[in-house]
């Protein structure tokens, strides 16, 4: 009789083990040789060394697939142990990563997946869209996707913490409580992709980090996936002090809308100026995203539509009485 310890790595253990250990249970019954103990993440097995081999084989099977999928059924673990191919594991090749519900994330509209496909190209791309065109939720997605394939060690959020019309320093708490409302978009994303458990011990271990702009001064951010969003509301020297921050073994993905820019008046928008000096600089990509890529409801696309004609009027307004005063004097 042989003994050994087996330790789960970067899946959720409640999705593992299955609700009320029905799981673990199912597994134990599979393997009627073997003495199958678990405490949190380490199983401890004794039993026949054949079994053993048999057993340490397939339970790293079962890990691989709840990493990737984020879910695990007594169906999968029927199947890998009788040595089948799991249903799910051939699942949409064009798939990025995984929902917790174990639904495929993919690029959804033609610009989308330039995104994806400058992602793995360069190390540093802009998607410039309007709102619900899936630019920060697809840059947040192959970041999930490379801490996953072990490619990189972290994930850094940041946004720069301008108010969209709000004043929020009255709120109470400490910095964090304060700063959590400009950044709970990011939150949304991650909790999509990642248990609930997992990402706290993430966020914990500091794997994934989310903070506001001002955060980034001094750093040099290596083995990363590094996504600055709503990047529009950066200055000159905001968003070059981040762009700056690069280190090695590290994607930068820069998002921000245009016609959504909180800024003083006066203040010229980093991201705008980013794409004047950077366009032409090897190894950065800019993907413009429109309407057409919109996936959220149907009303955003019309009311985006809408805004963006008001805006054309009133310039024409603007252009028009400024020419004509131009004429009286």
């Amino acid at each position: 009789m042989i003994e050994k310890h087996i330790v789960l790595e970067d899946i959720d253990l409640v999705t593992f083990y299955g609700v009320n250990n029905a799981h673990l249970q199912m597994i134990k019954a599979l393997y009627p040789k073997l003495r199958i103990v678990a405490r949190g993440n380490i199983i401890k097995v004794m039993g026949d060394e054949e079994e053993m081999c048999a057993f340490e084989e397939n339970i790293e099977k079962m890990q691989q697939h709840c990493s990737k999928y984020n879910a695990l059924n007594e169906e999968i673990i029927l199947q890998i142990v009788k040595g089948e191919q799991p249903q799910g594991d051939n699942a949409e090749s064009g798939s990025i990563c995984y929902s917790v519900t174990g639904k495929p994330i993919t690029a959804r509209s033609e610009n989308q997946k330039k995104l994806v496909e400058a992602y793995f190209a360069n190390d540093m791309l802009f998607a410039i869209g309007p709102a619900g065109s899936g630019k920060t939720y697809v840059s947040i997605a192959l970041a999930v996707r490379a801490l996953k394939n072990k490619e990189i060690r972290k994930i850094i959020l940041s946004r720069p913490a301008v108010e969209a019309g709000e004043k929020l320093g009255f709120l109470p708490g400490d910095m964090k409580d304060k700063i959590d409302p400009y950044l709970q978009p990011l939150y949304d994303a991650l909790q999509d992709m990642i248990p609930a458990q997992k990402l706290s011990e993430y966020m914990e271990q500091n794997i994934i980090q989310i903070a506001p702009l001002a955060f980034m001064r001094g750093r040099t951010l290596n083995d990363a996936v590094v996504i600055l969003d709503e990047a529009q509301n950066t200055t000159t020297q905001q968003i070059k002090m981040f762009l700056t921050r690069m280190g090695q073994n590290t994607k930068m993905i820069i998002t921000g809308d245009m016609t959504q820019i909180d800024l003083p008046r006066g203040v010229k928008s980093g991201l705008k100026e980013a794409k004047e000096v950077l366009s032409e600089v090897k190894g950065i990509s800019f993907i413009e995203m429109d309407e057409k890529d919109i996936v959220r409801h149907r009303l955003v696309t019309r009311i985006v539509n809408a805004y963006s004609k008001y805006e054309k009027e009133q310039a024409a307004i603007r252009k028009a009485e400024k020419e004509q005063n131009t004429q009286q004097k």
